[in-house]
């Protein structure tokens, strides 16, 4: 990193972020609640966030990982049949056989758009800072979000019809050319800097995903607080099924996968509990009705409060030993404070 010259204190503003680990991400709510002209300021960027998250985690591939866990495919690939074909799956049977599609159509595309997303990209860093095996969850990330323009479109076409602006072949097609256009910008990154320099600088670049993560939680909450104090029994039944929806799909993916080591299926869990809602939104240009947003906006909660709120439990499994694989387990190469 430039100790002098202009890029040297933004660097290590950076740095010093990037080293705050979970409580930033918890920071990066309460000042996106704090200050709503922001969200108003940031609101037409979401989708220009959203890709540069992909860029990020793209360009963070640890090629070697991947072709380790490659080697043992049967664990990622169980992984990813879960969280991109099997929970879609079980929520659009269960909005149906309880007619939440007709009696809350705009709560219904929620949770669907929820359910049919990749793991966040954020993810990986999220499960490193809680010194779970982020590695895993990376390869995950990539193998489901590769099926995503094709999974995507297909469930909204079973279970949205036409409550969904956009068509399942547009939605398809908007996620692929999303994905693609990441993963190019990232390969170049790679191929200019080169692996070894970006990891190392792994602290300004967490800082700056962090910044990132404030355009896209400023935006989606902009309106938080005027709409607590209107409806505040509506925002907090919609918090409390945000956060309900979160632990379920965690619970029943460390159940799942509690074989593969209490640690790894708790990393999974977080993988799987963390939607790239964000995707969804880029990928539809905002384009939900009132309720739907509401119910993203509630959805931030879970998000960046359940890695401190469950770092105890991650510490606890943490000290349990694990089979040993030779793998490194970190995608941020030590979990920090």
């Amino acid at each position: 990193m430039p100790t002098s010259g202009p890029l040297a204190v933004p660097l290590r503003a950076l740095s010093w972020l990037g080293n705050q680990g979970t409580r930033a991400i918890v920071l990066v709510l309460v000042a996106a609640i704090a200050v709503p002209p922001l969200g108003e300021l940031t609101r037409p960027y979401v989708t220009e966030a959203i890709f540069l998250l992909l860029c990020i985690s793209f360009m963070r591939v640890d090629v070697a990982m991947l072709r380790a866990h490659l080697r043992r495919p049967l664990l990622v690939l169980a992984a990813t049949a879960w969280t991109t074909i099997a929970v879609p799956l079980a929520v659009g049977t269960i909005a149906q056989a309880s007619g939440l599609d007709v009696a809350a159509p705009e709560l219904h595309l929620a949770l669907m758009l929820q359910a049919t997303a990749s793991p966040m990209m954020a993810s990986p860093a999220l499960a490193a800072l809680m010194g779970l095996d982020a590695t895993l969850v990376l390869i995950t990330l990539v193998t489901s979000t590769a099926l995503v323009p094709l999974t995507a479109p297909l469930f909204a076409y079973v279970f949205l019809g036409q409550t969904l602006a956009l068509s399942p072949a547009a939605l398809g097609l908007k996620l692929a050319g999303i994905l693609a256009a990441a993963l190019a910008v990232a390969v170049a990154v790679r191929l200019v800097f080169g692996h070894d320099a970006i990891r190392r600088q792994r602290a300004p670049i967490d800082g700056f995903n962090i910044c990132i993560m404030f355009v896209f939680a400023s935006a989606i909450m902009a309106h938080f607080l005027a709409d607590l104090l209107t409806s505040p029994f509506r925002m907090l039944g919609l918090a409390v099924l945000a956060f309900a929806v979160f632990f379920l799909l965690l619970g029943i993916a460390m159940l799942l996968f509690r074989r593969a080591g209490r640690e790894r299926a708790m990393a999974l869990g977080m993988m799987v509990s963390l939607r790239n809602m964000g995707l969804m939104l880029a990928a539809t240009e905002g384009a939900i009705p009132g309720t739907t947003w509401l119910y993203f906006a509630m959805s931030q909660f879970p998000i960046h409060l359940a890695p401190q709120l469950l770092r105890p439990l991650a510490e606890r499994l943490r000290a349990k030993p694990l089979p040993s694989d030779g793998t490194d387990h970190g995608v941020i190469s030590s979990a920090r404070e």
